[in-house]
């Protein structure tokens, strides 16, 4: 089938072809004619299958016909972040410049200024994230009364991020006619829930079977310790024929971390999260889009929200814990037709995980159990050890001389504090001179000097303070009989 079959205005058919297209995806050659004879639709697709084509090309060709309102959008997108809402934005300025349609883009780290001029001048596309739309709504900026169209786009990633109540607030304030499009990539119990009270009727258009992974990424697991992660990480980078990566990580604090140890070693990457401002976000996009950096570094912020087709590899430095999101991490790589790859670290503690994700995807994945690097490491990662483990020693060092102070405060009064210390003192120096003679232990060596308002090492009432020899510190010896 070509797209010039499916029935689309001449004025889209003239801006494809000048996209260079010419054959419609699976879903979209599904899709776009339920979505022009006014049927609802239920698409259900793995991300990178051309989705949001098929959505925008079909709805461009119904807005052709008639003018948006101050205020009141003729259709609404919602899409679960900032990222996939600027790229469906993309889409109509595309697919729409021969049109004269209006859009919005309502979504956080923007003026809300801007935004309200954009939808004072009228919109027939309002394309949105759920908090901020709903936030112009409150404000009175917003009247969705005129909706025809409602779009629900990567719903179960609405759904992780807890969007499903703003969701149903806002399609309370639809027209109960309206036209409604769902799509998602994997149907958990909740969607398939939404679906029945949002569709009416729908068209299933299904390309494949719910959490399925794309079989033009390749599939990987790697045995790993989680001492040697970042040595095999770098151990990939240099094996693999990587053009550009994804590393994904679980928390955002090992982001900066894994940032800071990748850019060290003179590998150039950026990092993603959502603690980022808008303007700080698409600067790092751009960076990686543009081929200044190799490796962009995200946590799940970016699963849903990135569409950039040549994406070589995906690493998941840390397993998912949410089955989901290994479908929509990998999705990242093998666009559009192209081949990918997808490795995934894991150690043992992550066994529930990856079970969990072979569960969902109906698949067992390959594991190469030779690539943890557990030889000898050399003495850059052993100095690198070394310094990683000096904060965590005197931090340790202050707990333990805290310990001591607090437990000398557990007598009645000053007189007493000084009597047990005393009497602890004296049944220390007893056992010293006669088990361990002054001689050149290095534990004994190593506390020779402690701070003054430290007491000795405390960790049980029978050893409080083993460790000094016959070296006392001077306000112990000082302590009255």
């Amino acid at each position: 089938m070509k797209f010039d079959e499916l029935g689309l205005a001449p004025e889209i058919m003239t801006a494809i072809n000048e996209a260079g297209y010419t054959t419609p995806t699976p879903i979209q050659a599904e899709a776009i004619p339920h979505v022009i004879a006014g049927r609802d639709v239920l698409g259900i697709a793995q991300t990178g299958t051309g989705k949001t084509a098929s959505f925008t090309l079909p709805m461009i060709h119904r807005l052709m016909k008639g003018r948006a309102k101050a205020r009141m959008p003729r259709t609404l997108i919602l899409e679960p972040t900032r990222e996939l809402a600027a790229q469906v934005a993309d889409n109509f300025d595309v697919y729409g410049k021969n049109t004269k349609l209006t859009k919005a883009l309502l979504i956080g780290g923007v003026s809300f200024g801007d935004q309200e001029k954009a939808i004072m001048r009228g919109a027939d596309v309002l394309i949105a994230t759920p908090g901020r739309l709903l936030d112009h709504v409150e404000r009175g900026g917003v009247l969705l009364r005129g909706v025809e169209v409602l779009v629900i786009d990567e719903a179960d990633r609405m759904l992780d991020m807890g969007f499903i109540p703003d969701i149903e607030r806002i399609v309370k304030l639809l027209p109960f006619t309206r036209q409604t499009l769902f799509f998602s990539a994997t149907m958990p119990p909740e969607i398939t829930r939404l679906t029945e009270q949002f569709l009416s009727a729908p068209a299933r258009v299904e390309v494949a079977p719910p959490s399925s992974t794309n079989k033009n990424v390749s599939q990987l697991l790697v045995s790993v310790s989680k001492a040697q992660k970042l040595k095999t990480l770098k151990k990939l980078f240099d094996e693999e024929d990587v053009t550009n990566g994804i590393i994904f990580c679980n928390r955002k604090r090992d982001i900066g971390d894994l940032l800071n140890a990748l850019q060290k070693s003179g590998y150039p990457a950026v990092s993603l999260h959502g603690d980022m401002d808008q303007h700080m976000r698409l600067k790092m996009l751009e960076r990686f889009k543009g081929g200044e950096a190799t490796y962009l570094i995200a946590s799940d912020v970016a699963a849903r929200g990135l569409d950039i087709p040549a994406v070589s590899h995906v690493f998941n430095y840390d397993v998912p814990t949410h089955a989901e999101d290994y479908v929509h991490r990998i999705g990242r790589t093998g666009r559009a037709g192209r081949k990918g790859a997808a490795i995934t670290l894991f150690s043992k503690e992550d066994g529930k995980y990856v079970d969990a994700i072979e569960k969902l995807i109906n698949q067992k994945i390959d594991v190469n159990k030779n690539a943890d690097t557990s030889e000898d490491e050399t003495s850059e990662d052993k100095r690198a050890d070394k310094d990683a483990r000096k904060p965590r020693e005197k931090n340790k060092d202050k707990r333990e001389d805290k310990g001591t102070t607090t437990g000398q405060r557990t007598g009645q009064g000053t007189g007493q504090r000084k009597g047990l210390a005393a009497f602890s003192n004296n049944k220390k120096d007893k056992k010293d001179k006669k088990e361990t003679p002054e001689t050149n232990n290095p534990s004994s060596q190593a506390q020779e000097k402690p701070t003054p308002q430290a007491a000795p090492k405390e960790t049980k009432p029978n050893n409080a303070q083993v460790g000094f020899g016959e070296n006392i510190p001077a306000f112990l010896k000082n302590a009255p009989e």
